[in-house]
């Protein structure tokens, strides 16, 4: 059974959910706010997180920086057009998607099953030609164990953020642009992605280069794309 959290002050909001969601065979649980969110958390196993931003008591974004401190499960943002700000604080603390208030149920559902696909496959794919280890210099990232490392130390990437790595160093040299990065990883077509991979490469960059700001190995090509360097 796929597990999935809803938070949203709003009853009526997360009562749609669930009925949008129990209809493809997805088990609902329902929160009203970032405290009530983290206490479902403690003792139940949750594989999606569908998180509203402006709440009560604890608001979606620090409930997400408390959720990134031990769990790297998918959490997308719901949140208004006006809080456009917010939803790029969210992809910068851990959040690894967001949808805009009102939202289309059959988006919302697309969007859901796409995630709860790649993280609960997370632990069980193979690299497409079968390689254990893809390395460029220093950096390491291993497609059985799904790990990275750097100079010999690990690195704790959420799911997303290893199959971005993952396609960029198994094509070393090559550079892909934003609109084929999501679509690669997302298996969806591109529509106003740049925020999203953009905020997911800067984060890449941040675990994986000793200075971000004049990165060894995630390199940008101005007009283009991003690219692995072939070291």
């Amino acid at each position: 059974m796929k597990n999935v959290l809803v938070v949203d002050d709003d009853v009526e909001i997360v009562d749609s959910i669930e009925l949008y969601l129990r209809n493809e065979g997805i088990n609902i649980f329902k929160a009203y706010d970032g405290m009530q969110a983290l206490e479902i958390l403690v003792s139940n196993d949750i594989h999606l997180i569908l998180m509203d931003i402006m709440m009560p008591k604890l608001d979606g974004i620090k409930a997400t920086i408390k959720i990134r401190e031990e769990k790297e499960i998918p959490i997308i943002l719901v949140s208004a057009k006006s809080e456009d700000v917010d939803k790029i604080i969210g992809l910068n603390i851990g959040a690894d998607d967001y949808i805009t208030k009102p939202f289309n149920p059959l988006e919302l559902v697309a969007r859901v099953k796409s995630h709860l696909r790649r993280y609960l496959n997370w632990s069980n794919y193979n690299d497409l030609n079968d390689i254990s280890n893809l390395q460029s210099g220093e950096l390491e990232l291993n497609t059985k164990t799904n790990e990275v490392f750097v100079d010999g130390e690990c690195v704790k990437l959420t799911p997303i953020e290893f199959k971005i790595l993952k396609l960029l160093m198994t094509n070393k040299g090559q550079v892909f642009s934003i609109e084929q990065i999501y679509e690669k990883v997302w298996n969806e077509n591109s529509f106003n992605a740049d925020n999203i991979v953009s905020v997911h490469i800067r984060r890449i960059r941040e675990k994986i280069e000793i200075n971000p700001r004049e990165p060894r190995y995630l390199k940008v090509v101005w007009g283009v794309g991003y690219k692995i360097e072939k070291l």
